[in-house]
């Protein structure tokens, strides 16, 4: 490896580190439980999906749409449940990964997944906006300008550093001489230690303490199940993105083999489950880190501030970490997608206005979901009017029906209206050299065809049938008998 490329990747590695530090806690504190658990969770997750991944560059860690679903179990059961629900979650994904099913990604439309960056960007900005408060009251007065003035001076530095040099990325430099400063001029701030402590030791390994039975396989799968759902779809959306910003591919299913691997090790070392983080994987990337050493330094700092730099780590001020995550939401959101939206079709806009909308009031699972189903609907409504006939009449006085288009199941109605049994001659053929079966909806709709030209005392003959749809004829007829 070249000297300047292992540079980079430290230095971005660390810068990453800094912005890993805030959000693992508060996703801690968001699913009531002890930091550590967020840092230890990841230290584990970030270091080895960035050894083992299948997408260098990628930032994994204690992810916050993750945290949103476990609340309710941490309330109900305690943390030896969740620790239970992250070891059979990464099960999931392990498997999902080794079925090869990392692909599947393939099926998100691209409105989908710029909705998905677009909500994830605002999701980030409003994430921010708690640090404004002081228990459940916002900040007023001094203390508020302080932090307004703090965040300004963090966003001018990250944007106007490169200007000067690329040596170093802009968001290390932020952090590292926002903090300096009001370290020196004993500037009155909250910092990271007003958060929450993160000294402690090296995580102990331990099977998470509860009755494996029945009825507790019953508490936690469906959280689990949650869990692997959103984990990967958060995963590798942003590995689309990662391979969007870097031209380059990476491997979904090793990716999803790893991130299971890593959520099994941090359940039973005592950590959060966790998954790919956009907003740090954005940073990584802006901070010129390409190789898996960026994300193995990421976690590996991490370990290192709660081991041993404590006491220095605890005096950044949160108006730094803040200022970098506003800037990381600009760069995340696709601007691009607000100067097309008079250029696409309109379905399209939709879409991207669902997938965002819903990604920011409830979460990222249900708001791809959505965007799927929309857009698969809208893709068959295209192809359902899609399709026509041509007919005439030939010399020997029967009837020539040549289909275009998809038969399945939104087209079976306007396939049925091309014909006129009633008023057609007495021999009618149907050519389907250009008409596609795709369902059983489209073999029904040819014998109700067949059908009401025989109950009107006619023939039909069908001519050009494909292989594939004469074997779908063939067990349609044998499961009828």
């Amino acid at each position: 490896m070249k000297p300047k490329r292992l540079r980079a990747d430290v230095l971005a590695g660390l810068t990453t580190s800094f912005a890993l530090l805030p959000e693992c806690i508060a996703f801690a504190l968001v699913a009531h439980l002890n930091p550590l658990m967020g840092l230890y969770g990841a230290f584990i997750i970030c270091t080895l999906t960035a050894l083992f991944g299948g997408r260098p560059g990628m930032v994994s860690g204690a992810a916050g749409s993750m945290a949103v679903v476990i609340v309710a179990l941490v309330v109900q059961h305690g943390v030896q449940y969740l620790l239970a629900t992250v070891l059979l979650g990464g099960l999931i994904m392990l498997a999902f990964g080794l079925l090869r099913l990392g692909k599947l990604v393939r099926m998100v439309p691209h409105p989908v997944m710029l909705g998905f960056v677009n909500g994830l960007a605002i999701v980030i900005a409003l994430a921010q906006l708690e640090h404004f408060k002081s228990g459940e009251a916002w900040l007023s007065g001094a203390p508020l300008y302080m932090m307004i003035g703090l965040v300004a001076l963090t966003m001018a530095i990250v944007y106007l550093m490169p200007r000067l040099t690329r040596a170093v990325p802009p968001a290390l430099v932020a952090i590292l001489g926002v903090g300096l400063a009001v370290y020196l001029l004993g500037l009155p701030t909250r910092t990271l230690g007003d958060m929450a402590h993160i000294a402690g030791g090296l995580p102990g390994f331990a099977l998470p303490d509860i009755p494996w039975s029945p009825e507790t396989l019953r508490i936690i799968v469906p959280y689990a199940i949650l869990m692997a759902v959103v984990g990967l779809l958060e995963t590798l959306l942003t590995l689309n993105l990662t391979d969007e910003i870097t031209e380059s591919r990476g491997y979904p299913d090793r990716e999803c083999v790893a991130l299971g691997a890593a959520n099994m090790v941090s359940g039973v070392f005592g950590g959060m489950g966790g998954c790919a983080m956009i907003g740090q994987t954005v940073i990584n990337l802006s901070s010129g880190g390409r190789g898996r050493l960026s994300g193995a330094v990421a976690g590996g700092m991490i370990l290192l501030f709660v081991l041993f730099l404590s006491p220095l780590i605890e005096r950044i001020p949160l108006a730094a970490l803040v200022g970098v995550m506003f800037v990381v939401s600009q760069q995340t959101f696709a601007w691009a997608s607000l100067r097309v939206l008079n250029k696409v079709p309109l379905n399209d806009v939709l879409v991207i206005i669902a997938v965002t909308v819903i990604t920011v009031f409830t979460d990222l699972a249900i708001a791809v979901l959505c965007g799927i189903i929309i857009a698969a609907l809208n893709f068959a409504w295209q192809h359902a009017r899609e399709l026509y006939a041509d007919s005439h009449v030939e010399a020997d006085g029967s009837k020539l029906y040549l289909l275009h288009g998809t038969l399945f199941f939104a087209s079976t109605t306007p396939f049925l209206n091309q014909f006129d049994p009633a008023n057609d001659p007495s021999v009618v053929t149907v050519d389907c050299r250009h008409l596609s079966f795709v369902d059983y909806s489209a073999i029904a709709a040819l014998k109700t065809l067949r059908e009401r030209y025989t109950k009107a005392g006619k023939q039909l003959r069908v001519l050009h049938l494909s292989d594939r749809c004469k074997k779908l004829l063939k067990r349609a007829s044998e499961h009828h008998d």
